[in-house]
């Protein structure tokens, strides 16, 4: 028996009205997943705890099984993880977004954030201006170092877990009254605009009508992590595909295998059949028992605001990722379990996460229970409810 989580990061919604009333998952065109649902079971799973903030962070931990409450020391570390960045017990890691804030205005309090991704920065783009803000304030206490487009990591020897808002929870907003409390912090996010509002890349971008990546936004910040073994805890040797190095680094911290996909990039252009092949490669033919295959695209377009381009990225997961992988496994005569499910909500409406319950999909290969349901918030609302969502992951391998 195998085992497959398919994660489509913020993928559930509310009701639109340019969709006639219909949510972008019950919109798009998902064949595959709606074929699945009507044998096997959808229903609904609260997957953030009670009081904790609803990020990605605490959601795909849970689905993975580990009970935020428990094991969550914050986003960054986990990120650190991934990135291969050397924590001590001491230092606090701190997520680095390089975001676009508006220009026109004199005081940088009275300026604005237009997009937490800067038109979805490429790595290597964004790793040039790290590099300018590296040589003007890095030092012995904070230590920058790349991550992955726009999303990077620093590293505060012997600091403190201060409160820091997410970027993508305030766009549209003067930014004054989000900046960090630490005076150090605060200074580090003026000082990096002046640095690269006028950057030649920048300059460049502007030019083709793409968002300039002006400034350093800090959120995330927590402590080194300590998860216990993924392996040992459930008795499955899992394998996660993601561009995102959240979802790495989880799996690092957990012990379970990374596959490394040319081209994926967590924004809605990405190697979808390469993730597809990549775990059925882990699957079939390197020993894995378990596969967690993680697209963050429809998140990206909630945050976005794009009703269009988040439809367009659910039934690219359902075309590109889960029926190739589906029938790959089907031509393998191997048995398998499918969850599929996102980790949160990223309403249209209000462009960041929330703590609603979200819609999963089980499907036994084994098994026809003729349900009829299709896939969506609307008819998953009227099946099964699990609370806990730490507890998802045994009921995807209780068999």
């Amino acid at each position: 028996m195998k085992y497959i989580v398919v994660l489509g990061d913020g993928m559930a919604d509310e009701p639109i009205e340019s969709l006639g009333g219909k949510t972008p998952l019950e919109y798009a065109a998902t064949e595959r997943m709606d074929a699945l649902s009507r044998k096997g079971e959808v229903g609904m799973v609260h997957t953030i705890p009670d009081g904790m903030k609803p990020g990605s962070d605490t959601a795909n931990l849970s689905v993975l099984g580990y009970d935020p409450k428990k094991y969550y020391s914050g986003r960054s570390p986990l990120e650190a993880l991934s990135i291969g960045v050397p924590m001590k017990e001491t230092d606090i890691a701190i997520r680095c977004n390089i975001v676009t804030i508006s220009d026109e205005e004199e005081v940088f309090e009275e300026k604005t954030i237009i997009d937490h991704s800067a038109d979805e920065i490429s790595t290597e783009d964004c790793a040039v201006l790290l590099k300018a803000v590296q040589e003007k304030l890095q030092n012995e206490t904070y230590q920058f170092y790349v991550g992955t487009s726009y999303r990077h990591c620093l590293i505060w020897d012997k600091g403190q877990v201060v409160e820091l808002t997410p970027p993508h929870d305030v766009l549209g907003r003067k930014i004054g009254q989000y900046l960090p409390e630490d005076p150090s912090l605060r200074r580090m996010m003026e000082e990096s605009y002046r640095i690269l509002r006028d950057h030649p890349l920048n300059v460049e971008r502007k030019r083709q009508g793409l968002h300039p990546a002006n400034c350093c936004w800090f959120w995330g910040a927590g402590t080194k992590p300590m998860l216990s073994g993924f392996a040992e805890t459930t008795g499955k040797k899992g394998l996660m595909i993601s561009a995102v190095d959240l979802l790495k680094g989880i799996a690092v911290g957990a012990g379970m295998g990374v596959a490394h996909v040319e081209w994926a990039n967590g924004v809605l252009h990405t190697n979808y059949e390469g993730k597809a092949r990549a775990a059925v490669d882990g699957l079939l033919r390197q020993g894995y028992d378990f596969a967690y295959i993680h697209v963050e695209a429809p998140d990206e377009m909630g945050h976005q605001g794009s009703v269009e381009r988040k439809v367009q990225a659910i039934e690219y997961l359902d075309d590109r990722v889960i029926r190739p992988v589906t029938e790959a496994m089907d031509r393998s005569g191997e048995d398998y379990r499918m969850l599929i499910l996102p980790d949160h909500p990223t309403p249209i409406r209000v462009r960041t996460h929330t703590a609603d319950n979200v819609p999963y999909l089980l499907y036994d290969s084994r098994k026809d229970l003729q349900s009829g349901r299709l896939y969506n918030e609307r008819e998953a609302a009227n099946g099964p409810f699990l609370e806990r969502g730490h507890e998802i992951i045994r009921y995807l391998f209780s068999e």
